[in-house]
């Protein structure tokens, strides 16, 4: 029996997990300046548990991602998180290779 999180891109795992009744956020990288780790239209998902699968970066910043979905997936309010090397926070979450990324947060719904 294969597991099909190693088969399907995190789209597909977030209908997946949706599907199944577990509550569900993902991430999305909407602009990136710079050098950045992932590309624009790069995704995690994230499900109430803090199971994740896809890269939105890695690293802290990945971390700092999980983190803020449990608060999407409670409250239903969709967040622009933004990470760089000019953020006070860049040498925490692990962007301090000069580059910059923006990434939207969503809880899946129906």
């Amino acid at each position: 029996m294969t597991d099909e999180t190693n088969v399907l891109d995190p789209l597909q795992i977030a209908e997946s997990w949706h599907r199944e009744g577990r509550a569900v956020a993902l991430a999305t990288v909407i602009e990136t300046w710079g050098s950045a780790p992932r590309p624009v239209g790069s995704h995690l998902v994230i499900d109430g548990e803090g199971t994740f699968q896809g890269s939105v970066s890695g690293g802290c910043v990945e971390g700092a991602v999980i983190a803020e979905a449990a608060d999407v997936i409670d409250s239903g309010v969709a967040k622009i998180l933004e990470f760089g090397v000019a953020d006070e926070t860049a040498w925490r979450v692990g962007l301090s290779c000069g580059g910059r990324i923006r990434v939207y947060l969503e809880r899946i719904d129906g």
